[in-house]
């Protein structure tokens, strides 16, 4: 790593920077280990190539204490995030999800809180067919995890707005625009043909080079009045400016995040901040330059330290916009007024553009078959006919989009047959839920999220049955870990694990997606939550004022304070 390339050193590189520059542009020795049938793992190092692929190696940890006393290695399995732009798949790519699920998978998909699949319990001897047979419906995972940019979010309600389709199609550009150039995925799960390369390394990867970023980078387009992809919580977030209903542009956000370690007040979620706007057709111009000015500055010393978020903190926003203007050879425009009203889903059928779209509730995002609730085989018999796509929204629901007049009895025969929600039954709590994947697979895993957030919800329900909020949409999320993959220091209620059964109870973020929460309690299990939320909601019930959402509440009552910048978030 050179002075010349990278004008601010933090300290020494860190070990992943020599991993990546030592890569060959991400091929690694990932053929010669995935080859090796000895072993059902990969060594540390690959896995850590193997990211950038979009691929985690993890194990099962329910029996991970059981395996080790029989001295057997983990149980080893990957995990396959497939890319899916603005959350949009066809028909025909939900069957080959749903097909990969149960010949390769663990019998399930996971729609995740970035609108991409999720397929877990893939053994290494398969990875090469199940890649391919993504491949072959035009779909890939190349960049879905690693220091790239990530999947592209964009507002999954075709209906909301008749730009939406223009919209989306900005999303898919700027995702095609910053993908990694290597052709080492296709080389190595596709069987192209290596060719020797005699280019220099900026022209093998002209906006990444070697060393591509210090770190994850992630981007969300929304088109106000709906936040769903919580825009602020982006590294680069666009918001969609209308006039007279026509796209004339996007404001500009910067430096969101929301991952942090416990313990350590350097680290902190953040908010993204608005500061400019530029024209329709120069949007994929400011992310390219945004995220270049990343790539040169971020901190590649220490990776907790290494998000967006913390080299505009370190440099100021004043300093980003002058480098930002000086790479673009223009300035942004001064923002232009917009307006949030949620970042939630509206489920239910709703008519736009001349189609029908339906939002069914998915709780937790993940599609699986019980006993007693047919999901997954009724998702599959819709699939079979569907004529248009299918929407993964950012709060890991599903839309059936696009569905024409014709078709709506068959689809809606389909539901009934199999009982599909679109969770208005439930309460507003759980229908404004969200939980990260967590045990057993997600290795930072330090509690349950995921299998423990629907049985948590199924108490408080009944306490907000008894307290009359049955219908009072509350934003609660739970994460395992401080990672924050659910997003939830952006929870009204937001908890955080920190050991089995144990976590921090966060509150009083915007329902809107624009302020963050903050810590109330800490280390609680699920009967401290309980004892602590109840007098709480009865308080809300009788005390709130007009159209006061739960987060305003708390900290208008002094529950906790205000936290617009995470730079506040341990004060």
């Amino acid at each position: 790593m050179t002075k010349d390339r990278f004008p601010e050193q933090h300290g020494p590189p860190s070990d992943m920077e020599k991993i990546k520059e030592d890569s060959n542009f991400l091929r690694g020795k990932l053929v010669e280990h995935f080859a090796d049938r000895i072993t059902a793992g990969i060594p540390d190092e690959e896995t850590k190539i193997l990211k950038f692929h979009g691929s985690y190696m993890q194990d099962d940890r329910d029996v991970r204490n059981e395996r080790k006393h029989q001295k057997l290695e983990p149980a080893y399995q990957f995990m396959i995030r497939v890319r899916a732009p603005g959350g949009v798949a066809t028909p025909e790519q939900w069957l080959a999800m749903d097909d990969i699920a149960q010949k390769y998978g663990n019998g399930t998909m996971k729609l995740t809180t970035r609108q991409a699949f999720q397929m877990h319990g893939i053994l290494k001897w398969n990875m090469k067919n199940t890649i391919q047979e993504i491949d072959n419906v035009l779909m890939d995972s190349i960049s879905a995890c690693g220091d790239v940019n990530r999947n592209v979010m964009c507002n999954a309600n075709p209906y909301q707005s008749n730009v939406h389709s223009e919209v989306f199609e900005w999303s898919k550009k700027i995702s095609d625009h910053l993908t990694p150039r290597t052709r080492a995925y296709h080389e190595i799960w596709l069987d192209e043909e290596k060719v020797v390369d005699s280019r220099t390394p900026d022209e093998i990867e002209p906006l990444y080079g070697p060393f591509y970023l210090p770190r994850k980078f992630k981007i969300g387009v929304a088109v106000p009045p709906s936040n769903d992809v919580d825009v602020f919580t982006q590294d680069i977030g666009f918001i969609a400016i209308l006039e007279d209903e026509k796209l004339i542009g996007f404001n500009v956000s910067v430096g969101g995040g929301m991952g942090m370690t416990h313990g350590d007040t350097a680290t902190y979620p953040q908010l993204g901040r608005v500061i400019g706007f530029c024209p329709a057709d120069k949007v994929v111009d400011v992310a390219e330059k945004l995220l270049t000015i990343q790539r040169d500055y971020g901190n590649r010393s220490e990776r907790k330290n290494a998000r967006f978020k913390y080299t505009i903190d370190r440099k100021g926003l004043d300093w980003l916009k002058n480098e930002l203007h000086q790479r673009l050879g223009w300035s942004l425009e001064e923002k232009r007024s917009y307006h949030f009203d949620h970042n939630g889903d509206r489920y239910g059928w709703v008519k736009g553009d001349g189609k029908w779209h339906l939002t069914l509730f998915i709780q937790n995002g993940r599609i699986k078959d019980s006993e007693d609730y047919q999901l997954m085989t009724g998702l599959r018999e819709i699939a079979d006919i569907h004529t248009g796509d299918f929407r993964l929204t950012p709060n890991q629901n599903l839309v059936i989009s696009n569905v024409t007049d014709h078709m709506k009895p068959k689809i809606t025969a389909l539901v009934e047959k199999h009982g599909l929600t679109d969770g208005r039954q439930n309460s507003a709590l759980r229908r404004n839920s969200m939980a990260c994947v967590a045990f057993p697979t997600c290795g930072l895993a330090m509690a349950e999220s995921e299998r423990y957030l629907p049985s948590l919800i199924d108490k408080l329900e009944e306490i907000v049955d008894e307290a009359g909020l049955r219908e009072e949409e509350i934003v609660i999320r739970m994460s395992g870990c401080p990672n924050g993959c659910s997003r939830p220091a952006l929870g009204e209620i937001g908890f955080i694990g920190k050991a089995p059964g144990k976590y921090n109870m966060y509150l009083g973020a915007g329902f809107t997606g624009d302020r963050l929460n903050k810590l109330y309690k800490e280390n609680i299990g699920e009967e401290e939550i309980i004892d602590t939320l109840k007098p709480m909601f009865f308080q809300f019930a009788k005390e709130r004022e007009d159209n006061e959402h739960f987060g305003d509440f708390v900290i208008r009552q002094g529950y906790v304070k205000e936290v617009t910048n995470g730079l506040e978030f341990h004060k």
